[in-house]
């Protein structure tokens, strides 16, 4: 299939480099010259102009800096989308990838958001994600297309959907990792190597994966039975960590924070729940 990438950062180049390998026809346009010889070297097709680009290919991908780059680029090329897709991979919010869905609509332009799991070095791999949504249609024509960039996850109808997703996931991503880093440096004031810990880490991370199973349909039933551990006992549990953390001089701020969750909530007369209560606080931070 013919396919057109437009945009190639270090993503976009990416994205263009797996539909080749698939064996996709690929026309490439950048707005800075000199970004697609490695790619035309590959076999892609150079396009002198977006509206050249677009023309070339049913299915448009475009991936830039954010999405007033994209409105700015794509604004005077309605005419040429017009029937054609159009899957934005650009990272934005919820109510960017909605306000752009409206604005393909009335252009008659078929629209699919998406959000890429990873980084440019892991595009290609169906280890990873892609999350899309947006038009059904859309996602079920070129959907064995979409799957040469990764594995395509279909979150659904509403457009800003994988940006939802997206930033929660990568809140998921940077907590996991401070708190791993906290580890590191605790383990670390003692003389452990960060690549002793880890692999101890990892494993440990197997079974929290298992407490979030547990505690999901709770979160949804608004019950919080403490079957496992309750927060009184978490509460025990982390000022061990503070302490041990203290004594070696490290930066505090991190366990005092979630010390605090527990906290309120135990005064709130939570202390025999589970540490899935602790999503009213985050819902009504400080029972605002």
């Amino acid at each position: 299939m013919n396919v057109t990438v437009l945009g190639l950062g270090s993503m976009g180049t990416a994205l263009a480099g797996a539909f080749l390998d698939a064996g996709h026809a690929a026309t490439v346009w950048n707005r800075t010259a000199g970004k697609d010889e490695a790619l035309v070297a590959r076999g892609a097709a150079r396009a002198a102009t977006a509206a050249d680009a677009v023309g070339a290919s049913p299915l448009v991908v475009v991936c830039l800096s954010d999405y007033d780059a994209v409105r700015h680029l794509l604004d005077p090329l309605t005419g040429e989308l017009r029937g054609r897709t159009l899957v934005n991979l650009t990272s934005g919010s919820p109510e960017q990838a909605r306000e752009s869905a409206a604005w393909a609509a009335s252009h008659g332009i078929d629209y699919l958001d998406g959000a890429i799991m990873s980084t440019p070095p892991g595009i290609g791999s169906s280890a990873i994600m892609l999350l899309y949504s947006g038009s059904p249609k859309a996602f079920a024509e070129h959907r064995e297309v979409l799957a040469s960039l990764g594995d395509p996850v279909d979150l659904g109808d509403d457009p800003g959907v994988a940006s939802l997703y997206d930033t929660a996931l990568l809140g998921m991503m940077w907590a996991t990792l401070a708190g791993w880093l906290q580890g590191v440096a605790l383990t670390g004031a003692d003389d452990v190597d960060a690549r002793t810990f880890t692999p101890v880490a990892l494993r440990w991370t197997a079974a929290v994966n298992t407490f979030m199973s547990t505690y999901a349909p709770q979160i949804d039933a608004g019950v919080y039975p403490g079957d496992d551990a309750t927060l009184d006992v978490h509460l025990g549990a982390i000022e061990h960590l503070l302490h041990a953390g203290a004594a070696r001089g490290l930066d505090t701020r991190l366990p005092q924070l979630l010390k605090d969750a527990i906290e309120g909530a135990v005064a709130a007369g939570h202390g025999g729940d589970s540490y899935a209560r602790l999503i009213e606080g985050v819902r009504v931070p400080h029972g605002a």
